[in-house]
């Protein structure tokens, strides 16, 4: 049976399942809904501001971008369009009941977690964050409850121990497509919106968890938290906000740089390092805070304690780490202000010569809001 489509998306996510969608000819793609242009930036390059639209535009298909989804002029030609099914994945709106009834089956929406698990704006990134081994996306038939509808179709993968959060969306969103195929075929066959409540497995409520939108101020570094956290939050929080803080070259110079990649160094061998106050800071950790970075000789005197605390016990030498709270984190890529992303090598030769490199805290009064999340998460 053919069904007209509409479909509405604004991110990356969305843009394999509605190429699959358009190329198999299947269906009738009727109009696509996207979220307005809403800062000067983003208008110069719609492109990276919203792949949905540059998608549609290359393939001439009519699209439209109304404030609201949920305003009356919206739901008024929603309506005059009379689809048989809206099919939603990275729209950045949550649609209402008025808005879902103007389609004789609804609306479906593909979605980058396994539902109820990360309902929000930010499925994928919280997965890495929270440390979950198995995510995947799944495809649920919509309801104004934001992700709580009834799952039509799922599929599951491994995130990978490096994974950030860029290339686990990426791979979702082409896992996901099979979803949406297998999704809407199960409804195709329905005559109404009654008929296709009936249909897919009813989420459990008391298992859900939320994905709340990311901001700017989660990239902040902070090593006075675990290494476990801050490996989470390089990777979830790639290829935005970006993980960042600013390094103290010597006494004096601030660097600001992002981390690129980072991942944990000698694993659970390594012991928790002393704080600045212990007895022992003066002894077999001499200098050593959250924040420091050792590289070079530095790293070598480190090293000199294997024979007793087993530092590098499995693992290849790294070549500049930086130490969190309780353990060492080997730094692989970071970019300084104003300049390209380096490895470690490159950027060594051109900041190396400090005396000194520590990343500074942020100031006493600020509240690291996703840190705190997750450290009182235990997770």
């Amino acid at each position: 049976m053919r069904v007209r489509i509409v479909l509405m998306g604004t991110g990356p996510f969305a843009v394999p399942s509605f190429e699959a969608l358009r190329a198999s000819g299947q269906h009738e793609l009727a109009m696509v809904i996207t979220r307005p242009v809403t800062n000067a930036a983003d208008a110069k390059n719609k492109t990276l501001a919203n792949p949905v639209r540059a998608w549609a535009d290359q393939h001439r298909l009519e699209v439209i971008a109304p404030p609201s989804i949920n305003g009356p002029e919206a739901i008024s030609t929603l309506a005059a369009w009379q689809p048989d099914l809206l099919v939603v994945c990275d729209y950045g709106q949550i649609l209402s009941a008025n808005a879902l009834a103007t389609a004789r089956l609804g609306g479906i929406n593909l979605h980058g977690s396994l539902l109820p698990r990360h309902r929000g704006a930010a499925p994928v990134q919280w997965s890495i964050l929270r440390g979950d081994k198995v995510t995947g996306a799944c495809v649920i038939h919509m309801t104004p409850r934001l992700d709580g509808g009834p799952i039509l179709a799922r599929v599951e993968t491994e995130i990978g121990e490096e994974e950030t959060a860029g290339e686990l969306e990426e791979r979702l969103s082409q896992l996901g497509i099979q979803c949406c195929l297998e999704a809407i075929s199960k409804l195709e066959g329905r005559a109404t919106l009654d008929a296709c409540e009936q249909i897919g497995d009813r989420q459990e409520n008391s298992l859900a968890t939320p994905a709340p939108r990311l901001a700017k101020a989660d990239g902040q570094l902070d090593f006075r938290y675990p290494a476990r956290l801050i490996d989470r939050q390089i990777r979830g929080l790639q290829p935005w906000p970006g993980a960042f803080g600013t390094l103290q070259l010597g006494d004096s110079k601030e660097l600001r740089v992002i981390v690129g990649k980072a991942r944990p160094w000698a694993g659970s061998s390594i012991p928790a390092l002393p704080p600045e106050n212990s007895l022992l800071s003066g002894q077999a950790y001499p200098g050593i805070s959250p924040g420091t970075l050792f590289w070079g000789p530095g790293l070598q005197e480190i090293l000199a304690l294997d024979s007793e605390t087993g530092l590098a016990a499995s693992q290849p030498i790294p070549l500049l780490v930086v130490a969190c709270v309780d353990k060492f984190l080997e730094i692989v890529q970071l970019q300084p202000a104003g300049k390209k992303m380096q490895s470690a090598r490159e950027f060594l030769a051109g900041y190396g010569r400090a005396e000194s490199m520590r990343f500074l805290p942020p100031p006493p009064e600020a509240h690291h809001r996703l840190l705190e999340i997750m450290s009182i998460s235990g997770i």
